[in-house]
């Protein structure tokens, strides 16, 4: 096998979208359901900010199966005004123990009132909103789940 074949490329990329309908309990534990248990399998890490009618989502993993990931979710009816924010090499994963961690972005939360009162993730610049995720995820309330696959 060639030997940039082996060499596998590691990326993290970052998207927001608007939620089609409201963002219910039910379809958001459908989102992490089904993600958790593929992303463990194709070993893909990150996290899934949502609240306010909006999806952040940065996801890891190797480039064409993050590339294959990234095209099915715009694809996904759930999902409108899919953008790419960020697209970038990395050599360390972020969310390395979370297949799919989650933080509700609610309007009460004071992170989100203090830090970023007037924050449009469509507007900013991708670094900015990839910091705020970063920051949100430290903070935030998440779901844990066992460990990914590295």
């Amino acid at each position: 096998m060639d030997e940039t074949r082996q060499r596998m490329t590691l990326v993290r990329l970052l998207y927001v979208s608007r939620a089609v309908g409201p963002q219910t309990t039910a379809v958001t534990d459908s989102i992490l359901s089904v993600a958790q248990g593929a992303n463990r399998q194709r070993g893909i890490t990150g996290v899934l900010c949502q609240g306010q009618g909006l999806y952040l989502q940065v996801l890891e993993g190797e480039r064409s199966v993050i590339n294959r990931l990234y095209n099915r979710i715009t694809q996904d009816r759930r999902h409108q005004d899919v953008e790419l924010l960020v697209l970038e090499e990395i050599s360390q994963r972020r969310y390395a123990d979370w297949s799919m961690a989650h933080v509700i972005l609610s309007e009460d939360d004071p992170m989100i009132q203090l830090r970023h009162p007037e924050f449009d993730p469509y507007s900013a610049a991708g670094q900015t909103v990839m910091k705020m995720v970063g920051e949100l995820f430290a903070t935030g309330n998440r779901i844990r789940n066992t460990s990914a696959k590295r």
